[in-house]
């Protein structure tokens, strides 16, 4: 029998459960989860700012969330955008909707699985920013074609980011970060906008650090802000 929390072959990501969910995660997965859920069954609108229950002017895209510190921090810092968060692990879902349950915010909508399917849902043109943050770096030279970043990935953002609309990455990893560095530079439909140094070493305005972020330093590593204009 198929285990639903292991990933499918060719995934991004790995394994999607880690200790068993506590009782009030477990509620939430199955009571508030449902009700943030994009259905992926039915087509997106035309518009999808009319997926928040809130009027928002645009729309964000966070593929791989982790425990939602920063996607959330972002949502009630601009009340006026609506953000879309991916998260297969099940663990860092539970963590953010225990969040929303506390602070309910009507500009936020999920996905528990592959990002990929809600890129290629999304109609064209009609994000405004694309964040990966801390993506898995896949360092074996065996695994790096599951990393997120791929030429056919890039022209799947580059279909749904509006002209001027950004593609944001930072890691730990300079492997990965030099890896996505060469691919968004050879890709024509993305321009780095870095024109000095401390535009890839400093994060961007506001901020909102991560728990892995904070490892990642403390453990010596020093994080890399890269960010890429659709041109």
């Amino acid at each position: 029998m198929t285990d639903p929390f292991e990933p499918p072959a060719g995934a991004f990501f790995g394994r999607r459960r880690g200790r068993p969910m506590r009782e009030q995660q477990a509620t939430l997965t199955a009571q508030l989860l449902p009700r943030l859920a994009l259905d992926l069954s039915a087509p997106c609108p035309d518009d999808p700012r009319t997926l928040f229950a809130a009027p928002v002017n645009d729309v964000v895209l966070e593929i791989g969330f982790g425990g939602g510190e920063h996607l959330l921090a972002e949502a009630k810092n601009h009340p006026r955008t609506g953000f879309i968060g991916c998260e297969p692990f099940v663990q860092g879902m539970a963590k953010a909707l225990a969040a929303l349950d506390r602070e309910p915010l009507d500009t936020v909508r999920l996905h528990a699985d592959d990002a990929t399917a809600v890129v290629d849902w999304l109609p064209a043109a009609s994000v405004s920013t694309v964040w990966l943050l801390y993506p898995d770096p896949w360092p074996k030279k065996r695994h790096w074609k599951r990393r997120f970043v791929s030429p056919a990935m890039l022209d799947r953002l580059a279909r749904i980011l509006k002209p001027g609309g950004e593609f944001r990455f930072a890691s730990d990893i300079e492997s990965y970060v030099d890896w996505t560095l060469a691919h968004c530079r050879d890709h024509p439909a993305f321009a780095w906008t870095a024109t000095t140094a401390d535009d890839w070493r400093k994060p961007w305005d506001g901020w909102a650090s991560t728990r892995y972020e904070a490892k990642a330093i403390a453990a010596g590593r020093r994080p890399a802000y890269l960010t890429f204009r659709r041109v």
